[in-house]
């Protein structure tokens, strides 16, 4: 069985993206963060099979994200979004260029619906169809619907600018 600190060490990087795709306020964010490293390390022990460990984070994740969303739906948003997904090589023009792509598509993922987030969320993160699947107990024909129109969607947006 994985420990906590190893479902850290080898998921924190995506699981900090994942809160980041459902919050864009950086406090707000670090708490879900800890929130759903609180959750995993609770339902470690209940992880029937650990060869499906990668699924099994996602799936809290996800379920402590939309919770996360569900809660803060009332409250009044005024932060800027975040850059941490950059990356930090190259020459500045480089990086000012992948920042602002970056921006966008995390702008663009968070103004898609749910169900869509969720799913192109989750292959952003290189999990295959059926991982995501098993993650959101959704068909992998389902699956493949949703990321087809998400991937609409975010084509629709960014192509709008």
């Amino acid at each position: 069985m994985a420990s906590i600190e190893q479902v850290i060490a080898d998921y924190g990087p995506a699981l900090t993206r994942i809160a980041s795709a459902y919050e864009r306020d950086r406090g707000l964010r670090d708490d879900l963060v800890q929130e759903i490293a609180a959750a995993v390390w609770k339902a470690l022990p209940s992880l029937a099979d650990p060869a499906k460990l990668k699924p099994f984070v996602f799936r809290i994740a996800h379920n402590r994200a939309v919770s996360h969303v569900a809660r803060q739906a009332a409250r009044p948003r005024s932060a800027e979004l975040s850059d941490d997904l950059r990356d930090e090589a190259g020459d500045p023009e480089t990086r000012l260029v992948e920042s602002e792509r970056s921006r966008r598509l995390v702008d663009a993922v968070r103004r898609l619906a749910l169900p869509y987030r969720q799913v192109i969320t989750l292959l952003l993160e290189d999990l295959s169809y059926e991982e995501i699947a098993e993650a959101l107990g959704l068909t992998v024909n389902n699956v493949g619907v949703r990321i087809n129109r998400a991937k609409a969607q975010l084509k629709a947006m960014l192509s709008d600018v």
